[in-house]
């Protein structure tokens, strides 16, 4: 078994082109996004904490997201799919370690980070398009703008992590779904 990260700042598109791969590789989708979310829709202690911290515009702590995580990927071996996709993690240095130690625990091996590079502004341009239809309520432009500078501050140590291994794939992402998805597709037929 494989495993293969998707990144991008928020509003990348990481999630449109996730469906995608799945469906073309027949991946288990881990989305922390999702999984966090479910947290919130449930209600739970866990979920209401998460949401604070979402709603402000910051990274759901390493801890938290990594419980989920090992849960996931647990379940995700048990289901014998190809490989597993993780959409939007690791976000952190930390996490991408504890990605590693995880996935070595369970003999599954981490092919690369597949990283969709988009501009600020269209980032925020999508974000708040997507507002209009989600009702998300992180999706509003100081929440967004927050969002992103969060980004940056945690997320970009990990580009160097992965590079240093030879496990980093820049990809565009600006431009029609079916021709991103193509350059994403090229990357993983080589895996």
């Amino acid at each position: 078994m494989i495993a293969i990260a998707i990144s991008g700042a928020p509003g990348a598109g990481k999630g449109t082109q996730s469906n995608l791969l799945v469906e073309k590789y027949d991946f288990c989708y881990i989305s922390t996004g999702d999984a966090l979310r479910s947290e919130i829709a449930n209600e739970t202690e866990l979920g209401k904490s998460v949401k604070e911290i979402i709603d402000r515009g910051d990274l759901v702590s390493d801890e938290i997201v990594g419980k989920i995580i090992e849960n996931v990927v647990k379940k995700a071996k048990k289901d014998k799919k190809t490989g597993i996709l993780f959409d939007g993690y690791p976000r952190t240095l930390g996490q991408a370690k504890m990605l590693d130690n995880l996935l070595k625990k369970e003999d599954i091996e981490f092919k690369g980070l597949i990283m969709l590079e988009v501009e600020e502004q269209i980032l925020i341009d999508r974000i708040l398009k997507r507002a209009l239809d989600s009702g998300r309520s992180d999706d509003n432009e100081v929440s967004v703008k927050q969002r992103l500078q969060s980004y940056k501050d945690k997320t970009t140590p990990i580009f160097d992590y992965y590079k240093s291994q030879n496990k980093y794939y820049g990809i565009n992402g600006v431009g029609e779904i079916k021709d991103i998805f193509k350059l994403i597709s090229e990357v993983i037929d080589k895996f």
